[in-house]
């Protein structure tokens, strides 16, 4: 058990929020980890609850150099908003649902350190997505917690998060499972108020078309 520090001890401990190291080993480890961020961000929004990417997790207070820095992170009954760090004893909740984004380089450290210590802490999911396919079959691969041990999730669902999780190329689709809609990413939505835009012109043109002047009709 961590000793309990004094206020003073407390307040001389420092938690960095960054160490300088990149984002995100490649590209396509920054896309899938940035559109993973925004498209759980968006449907957890007006709930109890944040989601952060890339940023220091410190679990052993009086210790800030017991911390990980989980590609995506999500954590339920907390206040919603950002963090320059996250610290469990602050918060008084450990992450519910944590993603790596991995590679032939980080699968060691993902694998085995990152998974002991997430298992260990209560994660009650852990997800390894690896872009690229290096290492992991299907390029997808998660772990739920029952009775405290890890075990190999097979039907892609995320418990907590209500969602079905599917591989789209080097991203993460994102599927509800009450509606079996699908989450949009930022390049969708996008994609989607371009469709959406083209088919009101259109309309606009049918009218015309028809003498019928579709400014006037906005206005009335």
């Amino acid at each position: 058990m961590t000793p309990a520090l004094s206020s003073n001890q407390r307040a001389e401990v420092f938690y960095p929020s960054s160490d300088g190291e990149p984002v995100a080993e490649s590209y396509a480890h920054l896309c899938v980890l940035l559109a993973t961020l925004e498209v759980l961000r968006q449907y957890l929004a007006g709930q109890q609850a944040t989601v952060l990417a890339n940023q220091f997790l410190y679990y052993s207070q009086g210790f800030p150099k017991l911390r990980v820095a989980p590609d995506v992170m999500v954590i339920f009954n907390i206040a919603p908003g950002g963090r320059d760090n996250y610290k469990v004893w602050e918060e008084g909740e450990v992450p519910s649902v944590i993603f790596e984004m991995t590679s032939a380089g980080t699968k060691n450290h993902d694998q085995e350190f990152k998974k002991i210590l997430y298992e260990q802490l209560g994660v009650k999911e852990y997800w390894l997505f690896d872009p690229k396919g290096e290492w992991v079959q299907g390029q997808l691969q998660g772990y739920r917690l029952r009775q405290d041990v890890y075990e190999l999730i097979t039907d892609n669902r995320s418990e907590p998060l209500g969602l079905r999780l599917q591989v789209e190329g080097e991203l993460i689709g994102f599927y509800r499972e009450d509606t079996g809609e699908k989450l949009l990413n930022p390049t969708e939505q996008a994609q989607a108020l371009r469709e959406a835009q083209q088919q009101v012109e259109q309309l606009k043109q049918r009218l015309r078309e028809l003498g019928i002047d579709p400014e006037q009709i906005e206005q009335e």
